[in-house]
């Protein structure tokens, strides 16, 4: 479908591409990866034709389409309204629906024997061939689908583009690709506007595309679910691996053990050899060995190790000690004008707490944690800090707001904490800004450059609560995962606004959802929130066929005889009977087992807030008592949570036989 050929581009001494030669072939479903600056976008680009190459570098199949979608682009300019700019990713079927509608009253009353109507007939069934299998009447159904899956409502069809926000024409742009469905996608960083409940739907609906794709993203959980071959851009070459991301950790290592092995070898046997001619190199006796070691030590292909990309490394400082109680909200409320963002919400923090916020764009994550961070006014409700709370906060645009005119080094001395210069070069160089690095003006920076820069400026001021607001955006996979373990590690307590999935799930342990103008609480990892909305949908999904066919039952009912209504009840009174006799047992242990569920966790619950308290480390004989009681408790809850779910298998069984029950009054 699409080849680079001898790809080599340098600025001054250092190369960007090393003479890459790379294939993309039909059903290709690539990851394109890489720390930030080593030239992926500008990759993509050059593959879409966006930015110029040397002849014969980029072949393009002639039948083949290519769509590409850029990380950011200018705003629409059109006076469209959502569904009639989404409409046109189908123009090309549109024009020639429009032109068959011209025949068609072109032909109406010609002399079918004339040869301008034979001529307008075979274009006709010309153009019927092109449309043929491309589901043109189903175009309304698939518009709606893409745009109600990447998250607009129904409301919004007929609003004019120009009236959405940046993010917002980012998806407008995703959908109409999505829709055109190109033979390969060229996709940078098509998940950054996406929230959780649409980075979802984007997954699933690019995992049943047909068409080849290249994908730039930092999101790792995305990369797993949709590619299937991995391509790195290190050092200025391109190293393939036939598998997802996680493949690519694994295979990526043994392929660097493997490589260090035949290094040290090598190695080794040059310095034996080396050591032989040293030796002997003055000997008449030797000369021919000598010079045979010679000639094979010149002879060598020397291995090179891969020389390792540079991390952002570091931690947190130690958070400052502080109350068991972090932050209490109550009654909270936020509104703009006549809009209600959230309306009488409830949050309570304990030390150590961490928590991802998620929802819809624009349902009021960023507004939640602007507030908790005194950034932004409410209209009712208390938000109280617990004892020696200290916040500090990362805003979502805190990289655009640092001042462009001062250098790196200025800018974290303004942190306002007494750093020495020392401490300060130090912190920036945990952060990859080394030597005269430092000295580079935040007008010059990458956006990457600038979020690590903002990150560190937060991390010089010592805090026991963080806010943070998508601190990702712009961070490489490799420093996203460093920030990942340096929270994990961090002992004070989190709340973090973000749709990185696998970022958050190695540190959450709650999750707050803003959704309808109410703030929800779950317990458990932002996976554990996302199987609990699955399965609320599938039960809402069930409640409303089973509603249909009740509906349908009775309504078949009310048009019965008498004599079949008194037949039907015959069978649901023998049927209670049955299910009574049969599955009375496993009732009587579902309704046990919850009742115990139910106060083990509560138990559970006590037995977590009283391990949380630092106090009770001091006392061994307590805390060997409480760790004793809390592993038994959770032995007991698992042994009744293995009940209950064999009780509620037993029942399902059950009543999966008893529906199948004729109305004959006999059982089946």
């Amino acid at each position: 479908m699409l080849s680079v050929n001898h790809l080599d581009i340098r600025f001054g001494k250092k190369h960007l591409f090393k003479d890459i030669s790379i294939r993309i072939h039909k059903g290709n479903r690539i990851g394109l990866i890489g720390v930030n600056g080593a030239g992926k976008s500008t990759l993509l680009k050059i593959m879409a034709g966006v930015s110029s190459s040397d002849d014969g570098v980029v072949a393009r199949a002639k039948y083949s389409s290519i769509g590409y979608l850029a990380q950011e682009s200018a705003e629409f300019f059109t006076e469209n309204s959502l569904y009639k700019e989404a409409e046109t990713a189908f123009a090309p079927l549109l024009v020639l629906q429009s032109e068959v509608e011209e025949l068609h009253e072109k032909m109406d009353g010609m002399d079918a024997t004339s040869t301008q109507f034979q001529q307008l007939l075979h274009r006709q069934g010309e153009i019927q061939l092109q449309l043929e299998g491309s589901e043109l009447y189903a175009i309304e159904g698939k518009i709606e689908k893409v745009l109600l899956g990447l998250g607009f409502k129904r409301e919004d069809m007929e609003k004019p583009v120009a009236s959405f926000s940046g993010g917002w024409q980012m998806r407008l742009k995703l959908a109409k690709m999505l829709l055109e469905a190109p033979a390969l996608m060229l996709l940078d960083e098509p998940t950054n506007h996406l929230d959780l409940e649409s980075l979802t739907w984007v997954e699933n609906f690019l995992k049943t595309c047909n068409g080849a794709m290249v994908i730039i993203s930092h999101d790792r959980t995305f990369l797993d679910k949709v590619t299937d071959l991995t391509w790195e851009i290190t050092l200025g070459r391109i190293d393939t691996y036939k598998g997802n991301y996680t493949y690519y950790l694994k295979e990526k290592a043994e392929r660097r053990a493997i490589e260090k092995g035949a290094f040290d070898n090598q190695q080794a046997k040059i310095k034996q050899t080396q050591r032989f001619v040293d030796r002997f190199r003055a000997k008449s006796t030797k000369a021919k060995q000598v010079q045979s070691r010679v000639k094979q030590l010149e002879k060598m292909d020397i291995i090179e190790l891969s020389e390792n990309e540079q991390q952002v490394r570091f931690t947190f400082p130690p958070a400052p000690p502080s109350g068991r109680d972090v932050l209490n909200v109550e009654n909270l409320s936020k509104s703009y004008g006549d809009k209600h963002v959230f309306a009488g919400a409830e949050l309570l923090l304990n030390r150590g707490d961490k928590v991802a916020v998620v929802g819809v764009n624009g349902a009021g994550k960023s507004t939640f944690i602007k507030i908790l961070a005194e950034q932004l006014e409410y209209e009712s409700g208390t938000i109280k800090l617990g004892a020696n709370v200290k916040r500090s906060y990362f805003g979502q645009h805190q990289a655009t707001e640092l001042s462009p005119e001062l250098t790196v080094l200025q800018t974290m001395a303004l942190s306002g904490e007494d750093m020495t210069v020392t401490q300060t070069r130090s912190l920036l160089g945990a952060f990859l800004f080394r030597g005269e690095e430092v000295d580079k003006k935040v007008a010059v920076l990458s956006g990457g450059e600038k979020s690590r820069l903002a990150l560190a400026k937060m991390i010089a001021v010592p805090a026991n609560l963080m806010l943070l607001d998508e601190p990702t955006n712009h961070l490489d996979m490799s420093s996203q995962e460093v920030l990942q373990e340096a929270m994990s590690q961090y002992d004070g307590t989190i709340v973090v606004v973000s749709h990185n999935r696998y970022f958050l799930d190695s540190f959450v342990n709650r999750v707050l959802e803003v959704k309808d103008g109410k703030i929800t609480v779950y317990e458990g990892s932002v996976d554990d929130y996302l199987e609990k909305q699955k399965q609320i949908k599938e039960q809402q999904e069930k409640e409303a066929a089973q509603k249909q066919l009740t509906q349908a039952n009775e309504s078949k009912v009310t048009s019965e005889t008498g004599e079949s209504r008194k037949d039907r009840k015959k069978l649901e009174a023998t049927k209670r009977q049955e299910r009574s006799r049969r599955a009375g047992r496993w009732i009587k242990q579902l309704a046990e087992a919850e009742k115990k569920i139910e106060t083990l966790e509560l138990q559970k619950d006590d037995l977590e807030t009283l391990m949380a308290d630092p106090e009770l480390y001091s006392n061994q004989e307590k805390w060997t008592k409480t760790s004793k009681a809390y592993d038994d408790c959770k032995r007991r809850l698992d042994r009744w949570y293995d009940k209950w779910e064999t009780a509620q298998e037993k029942i399902d069984v059950i009543d999966a036989e008893l529906s199948s029950v004729s109305f004959n009054g006999r059982m089946t």
